[in-house]
């Protein structure tokens, strides 16, 4: 059982995403901290010095934290986006080239119709193209 779990553990996919998971939740701290410190101070100061985190209202002894859920709703769009563009560079790295197949066909000498290269006789013109 260990040895089996070792080789799970040490397959090229497992570690990768450990990897990833460990970069995302830094990425995600440095996006909070981006939109926290200071991108939503700039939209309050833009909109009458309003902080989003403060943003509150009571409702007997329940308080909605609405402020706290804009930021939240912030932080999202921006760590989707930043994701959306690494993404799309990724993929324009990793397109791969459309490779040339075999070629299977060939031109008939004789009627330069379109034929299997492995024809004998063209299908088109009847002519022998054998020799």
């Amino acid at each position: 059982m260990w040895k089996e779990f070792k080789a799970f553990a040490m397959r090229g996919n497992v570690i990768d995403l450990a990897v990833g998971v460990i970069i995302g939740g830094a990425f995600g701290k440095i996006v909070s901290s981006l939109v926290g410190d200071i991108i939503m101070p700039l939209v309050g100061l833009l909109l009458g010095r309003v902080d989003f985190a403060s943003l509150s209202v009571t409702l007997g002894t329940a308080t909605l934290n609405y402020g706290l859920f804009i930021n939240n709703v912030v932080d999202f769009l921006i760590i989707a986006f930043a994701l959306f563009m690494v993404i799309r560079q990724v993929n324009r790295m990793t397109k791969k080239k459309e490779e040339p197949g075999p070629v299977k066909t060939k031109t008939c000498k004789y009627c330069f119709s379109e034929i299997y290269i492995d024809a004998s006789k063209c299908p088109h013109c009847t002519s022998d193209l054998s020799n």
